[in-house]
């Protein structure tokens, strides 16, 4: 599945939904009569019935969502479809989250750190975060200085996160 946008909240009284884009081609990601799976899965599927952009994000509207209240429901869901079939990236420091997702994390000297479960998307940087075992999650920022690889092949990820990250 690749994500391709992520429900904010609701605009209007409608039903209308302020959409964070999270594809680098909205153009063809987005469109009316698209059918989207969701991230919870019981949100969805959902149609599109319109689109239109909002200051660097879209309204949309959709068939299963007619009023303010289910519109509110839909808070923090996130649009998908399937990839397969789809090339993979051309530009090697590119990824799906799909293709991270349970992926070994390791520090550069092997050490074990645990499991990918999510990649949260921010304004200025990505963040990795994963799970451990009888511990918290660590959220480690996904930039190049500390996370020098991302072998998919190998199912793993290296990280140098700086000394006390893994400790909070």
């Amino acid at each position: 599945m690749l994500v391709v946008g992520r429900i904010i909240r609701p605009h209007g009284v409608r039903g209308e939904l302020v959409v964070e884009i999270r594809t680098d081609e909205p153009d063809s990601r987005f469109a009316v009569g698209k059918v989207y799976s969701t991230d919870p899965a019981a949100a969805g599927p959902l149609t599109t019935t319109g689109i239109r952009p909002h200051q660097g994000r879209l309204l949309m509207t959709f068939k299963e969502v007619g009023d303010r209240v289910r519109a509110d429901e839909m808070r923090g869901v996130r649009l998908c479809f399937e990839s397969e079939g789809m090339a993979a990236p051309e530009d090697p420091d590119e990824f799906r989250d799909h293709d991270l997702w349970g992926l070994d994390v390791v520090t550069v000297s092997g050490e074990r750190v645990g499991e990918l479960t999510r990649i949260d998307h921010g304004a200025a940087h990505d963040m990795l975060v994963v799970s451990r075992k009888g511990a918290k999650p660590v959220y480690i920022p996904f930039i190049k200085v500390m996370v020098p690889e991302v072998d998919v092949p190998g199912r793993r990820i290296v990280v140098d996160p700086p000394e006390g990250l893994l400790d909070l």
